[in-house]
């Protein structure tokens, strides 16, 4: 498809929350982040480059006992935190602004991609004492 010159009706859900399926045998507490994984259904974050970042889990949720899309978990986007900033090299500062941040634990985010190994989890938003602010 070639660049339009005109405008066009481009639409909005209006919404930031999505409710997806859960991966079998999962619990997701609320709060964390939340990823999808190469089959689709909803896991906690973990630094597993295949997944892909959602959003982070507004209500506690669990499949722990079910099938793949045996229950659903809602998950939102927007500007979440503090969440862990991690240490050494991988510690996220101010000079991080608008940077992306990327997934090593359902509750932690670095600064760099570990060669390839985390999935991102956002842009950075903000970084203060308690942690890290995360846009996703």
């Amino acid at each position: 498809m070639a660049a339009t010159t005109t405008n066009r009706d481009t639409r909005t859900t209006g919404s930031r929350t999505r409710v997806l399926p859960m991966a079998a045998g999962e619990n997701i507490p609320a709060g964390v982040l939340v990823q999808v994984n190469a089959a689709g259904v909803a896991v906690n974050a973990v630094a597993t480059a295949a997944n892909r970042c959602v959003g982070m889990s507004q209500y506690p949720a669990s499949n722990a006992a079910g099938i793949a899309g045996g229950k659903m978990v809602q998950v939102d986007r927007g500007v979440f935190g503090p969440f862990g900033n991690s240490a050494a090299a991988d510690q996220i500062t101010l000079a991080d602004l608008g940077a992306p941040c990327y997934v090593v634990d359902n509750q932690t985010v670095a600064k760099t991609s570990n060669t390839g190994a985390r999935p991102v989890a956002g842009t950075v938003f903000g970084v203060d004492s308690a942690g890290v602010w995360v846009e996703i």
